[in-house]
């Protein structure tokens, strides 16, 4: 497409454009909808007057903002909403690592680099490659870092529809994907929403879910996730969910690796998801024994950095608390019994009582 403006842009040619250069930057599909979300509005604002987001207070303060794209950034008529597989094919099965009670499971989107940047950063080239088709226009960049109901949006555009388990279910690729959102004023053509949903009368992933957060199809209660627990939670993990953590440290995909959906798939072509530092499949034992330092250089570069040293290593008391009774388990906790932190001790010690029946 020559470079033109903004007044006499052939918009559909310019979305077919933006399609084909989202490929080009590793995107494995790309749509646009409208800003139109009331009834996903009606549905957030019931979730946290029911107080089921927890102590994730800004989803509170933002209030409307994320379900009115203009009222975030003003002049929005349009979203486009980007997908990226991120499932690492060197790591380590799952269901290896969730039977082994020495291993630590960590979420498979944290295997790699952290992929708010790199998301973020392809976007930004796909939003300077717009530019230099047509001009100036305006727009922001979304990655899982602002307002926004980035779900309902590509559901909106057209990339998938929303599951029982509340992500977003591709029937060609399943679930294991991440999403991405440019926020423009360009009156472009709109995809035709994903109106179906394909979960019918299955279930498996409320059944599965250790802690029973999936209260309903379509809800889910954050105060009980272990994503929520593990990562987002800065105070005591709730005695009653710490058995059923087991060994999870950083996030939970149980009720991903349950959906038959994802047997569609397909692994990430992106070296920066690739597994690095043995996270895949570490030991319990060893993670603990890290201080801050060695935390923080491990870490670079990945979201795991951004939940701390101290909840990590309170994420790992739990999961030892939850391991095989073991002269080096008991060690380990003991080394630890009198931490500095008062949030550590107190999971050291619920941990060595769990070993002392």
């Amino acid at each position: 497409m020559a470079k033109t403006c903004k007044q006499t842009a052939d918009y559909h040619a310019l979305a077919e454009d933006i399609r084909a250069q989202a490929l080009l930057l590793g995107f494995q599909q790309l749509g646009i909808t409208t800003t139109d979300l009331d009834a996903d509005e009606h549905h957030l604002i019931d979730w946290l007057d029911a107080g089921m987001h927890g102590e994730m207070h800004y989803m509170q303060r933002h209030g409307t903002r994320r379900s009115r794209p203009a009222d975030l950034v003003p002049g929005t008529v349009r979203v486009i909403s980007a997908r990226m597989d991120y499932l690492p094919p060197d790591a380590t099965h799952p269901a290896t690592v969730l039977g082994n009670r020495r291993l630590a499971y960590i979420s498979r989107y944290a295997m790699g680099r952290d992929y708010h940047k790199l998301m973020r950063a392809r976007l930004q080239k796909l939003a300077r490659f717009i530019e230099s088709l047509i001009g100036d226009f305006g727009y922001r960049v979304f990655v899982d870092s602002a307002p926004v109901l980035e779900k309902a949006l590509a559901r909106n555009a057209g990339l998938g529809w929303i599951g029982k388990h509340s992500n977003l279910i591709n029937r060609k690729a399943g679930s294991w994907f991440f999403l991405g959102e440019i926020y423009t004023d360009l009156p472009l053509p709109v995809d035709a929403p994903f109106e179906n949903e394909y979960c019918g009368s299955c279930r498996a992933c409320m059944d599965i879910c250790p802690t029973n957060a999936i209260i309903g199809p379509y809800q889910v209660d954050a105060r009980k996730c272990i994503s929520y627990l593990t990562i987002e939670l800065r105070g005591a993990i709730p005695v009653q969910y710490r058995k059923a953590m087991g060994n999870r440290i950083y996030g939970c995909d149980d009720c991903q690796l349950i959906c038959p959906w994802n047997r569609f798939a397909r692994n990430t072509d992106e070296q920066d998801f690739r597994t690095r530092h043995g996270l895949d499949a570490p030991e319990l034992v060893q993670l603990f024994r890290w201080d801050e330092d060695e935390f923080l250089s491990k870490t670079e570069g990945s979201a795991i950095r951004r939940i701390g040293y101290e909840c990590w290593i309170r994420n790992i008391a739990v999961a030892l608390g939850n391991a095989e009774t073991t002269p080096e388990v008991i060690e380990a906790l003991q080394g630890r019994a009198d931490d500095p932190s008062e949030l550590i001790r107190e999971h050291v010690q619920w941990a060595l009582e769990q070993h002392e029946t």
